[in-house]
């Protein structure tokens, strides 16, 4: 009987084990969304000054006065608007686990990891105008795109 017992628990465990999460981050809880392609109305769709920023002349338009800022909340991408060619892209993660932000077609274009809880990372955007897919390595249901122009 107790053998039983201890197998029955064995197996319990390991089935918990199993829906615990994987590589990288762990898992996609049941109500996260499958993919976002764009940011919430409320938020704003273009980089921006900061507040007190008049100057003008040779690399101080907006797209280089602020970086955009991808956030990834509830394992989907809030993506600006656009971005323009070489920007710097900043990544924000408020999930707790780690994604990446990584390009479809290809990764040498941009490939960053993101830490949990706040974490950040920075990329430049590609040099060529045009819509980039990525996705999450560790996060199948992930993908977003970046229009650059």
């Amino acid at each position: 009987m107790t053998s039983n017992k201890t197998r029955t628990a064995l197996v319990l465990a390991t089935v918990l084990v199993g829906l615990s999460g994987c590589a990288g981050g762990g898992g996609t809880p049941a109500s996260a969304p499958a993919t976002t392609a764009g940011t919430s109305p409320s938020m704003s769709m273009e980089p921006s000054a900061p507040a007190g920023s008049t100057s003008s002349g040779p690399g101080s338009g907006a797209a280089n006065a602020a970086a955009a800022t991808i956030t990834i909340s509830n394992y989907a991408y809030q993506i600006p608007g656009s971005v323009a060619p070489g920007a710097e892209v900043k990544v924000t993660n408020m999930d707790t686990v780690e994604h990446t932000v990584t390009a479809d077609k290809d990764a040498a274009l941009f490939d960053v990891e993101v830490k949990e809880n706040g974490g950040t990372a920075t990329f430049k955007a590609p040099s060529a105008p045009g819509t980039y897919a990525f996705h999450c390595r560790y996060h199948s249901n992930m993908h977003g795109s970046l229009t650059v122009k």
